[in-house]
């Protein structure tokens, strides 16, 4: 129970349909006295007491658990590392991994409880293979794409109570009549640990400033910046080049070279790939599928971006194509082309983004993307 809306909705319907329901606030924050600021951050004390009220209300035992060191070794620290590295992190992705469907989930098994409810919008089925997971019955709402992490055995124990819910509104009218005080607490859209949202600002707080060099794609260089890690591909603004493209058209960030501490900057179409590929893969339950053969499917690179027509193919990676971004030790690596021929390339691919793979509504697994491959490239075959 985060302290939202709809994990105290969750929980309630938990409790209606008549499971035996312990509601559990988990404490993430190395700076417990921090207090929420509108709808920024979450699970400060404000929210720790939102989910204890609401638990008192519903008639069941609530406890705090702390799991903030492993919180800050699994997410926070992944999160600076990555951006050390080079890559764009998604710190969502990691705590649905890491904390709540694998801390959480692994002490409630030891516990003795079945699963773990949450107040995700997501679908789960059993299919012919096991269970699968789903988008939401809302698209506008679902977050099937920050649950892709789980596991076969991690989604045997889950329960989504608001799957099938068409809207929000109707969570928070459910809530009010409920007489649940979060029926009109603001969501929470920043990322946890940073709640004022500069991100740029808390990463120079923790990651060293080492100046380089801005380079157009032709290796010239163009300007210089005071710290890489304060760079996104596809990022406009603030790049203060000294020198202006030749044509007088804006140019971007295309990529970020941790190695040589250098940012690469183009036009707006160079940012256009056609194939992605990445490692640190995983599936959401048995796929039904041979992936070391190509598979039709639909990627989607952003939690609230559109899924694009594609196949894909699990692949060794081969050592010409090994870039700085890919992980050390990998061998394998999913490779995922967009066809060209239902749908436009993908813009602002970053390595240390997470692809999600579906077919259809359901969630067949993801990967961490470590390379893009341009749209023009001719070494592209369909």
């Amino acid at each position: 129970m985060s302290g939202g809306v709809d994990s105290a909705v969750a929980a309630a319907r938990s409790v209606e349909a008549g499971h035996d329901v312990v509601g559990v606030h988990l404490a993430l924050s190395r700076m417990p006295g921090t207090l929420r600021t509108g709808s920024r951050g979450c699970c400060t004390i404000e929210d720790a007491m939102d989910a204890r009220r609401a638990a008192n209300l519903l008639g069941i035992p609530f406890y705090v658990w702390d799991l903030s060191e492993r919180f800050k070794g699994d997410v926070v620290d992944d999160f600076i590392a990555e951006y050390a590295a080079g890559r764009t992190p998604n710190p969502c992705m990691r705590c649905n991994e890491k904390i709540k469907f694998a801390a959480l989930l692994d002490k409630a098994i030891a516990l003795g409880f079945d699963a773990v409810a949450t107040g995700h919008y997501a679908t789960l089925v059993d299919g012919p293979n096991g269970r699968e997971l789903h988008r939401a019955s809302a698209w506008a709402k679902d977050q099937s794409y920050v649950l892709g992490v789980l596991t076969e055995h991690q989604l045997a124990h889950c329960y989504f109570p608001l799957g099938d819910t068409p809207s929000k509104e109707l969570i928070r009218a459910e809530a009010a009549e409920r007489g649940l005080q979060v029926a009109r607490k603001p969501d929470s859209h920043d990322i946890c640990f940073i709640p004022d949202g500069d991100t740029r600002g808390w990463l120079s707080e923790h990651l060293p400033r080492e100046p380089g060099e801005i380079l157009d794609e032709s290796g010239v260089v163009v300007g210089r910046h005071d710290g890489a890690h304060g760079y996104t591909v596809g990022q406009r603004r603030g790049l203060q080049l000294g020198r202006p493209a030749p044509d007088g058209q804006p140019r971007y960030v295309l990529s970020i070279r941790p190695v040589s501490n250098q940012v690469v900057v183009g036009p707006r179409e160079s940012l256009a790939m056609s194939r992605i590929a990445g490692g640190r893969f995983s599936w959401a339950g048995d796929p039904g599928l041979d992936a070391s053969e190509r598979f039709d499917c639909e990627v989607q690179i952003r939690a609230h971006a559109d899924p694009v027509p594609a196949r894909a193919r699990l692949e060794p990676i081969r050592e010409g194509e090994r870039t700085e971004q890919h992980r050390v030790g990998a061998t394998h690596e999913i490779v995922v082309d967009v066809d060209l021929a239902r749908a436009e390339p993908l813009s602002g691919v970053a390595p240390g983004q997470t692809a999600v793979l579906y077919t259809g509504t359901r969630v067949l697994g993801q990967f961490t993307i470590d390379r893009a491959v341009p749209a023009a490239d001719p070494r592209l075959e369909w």
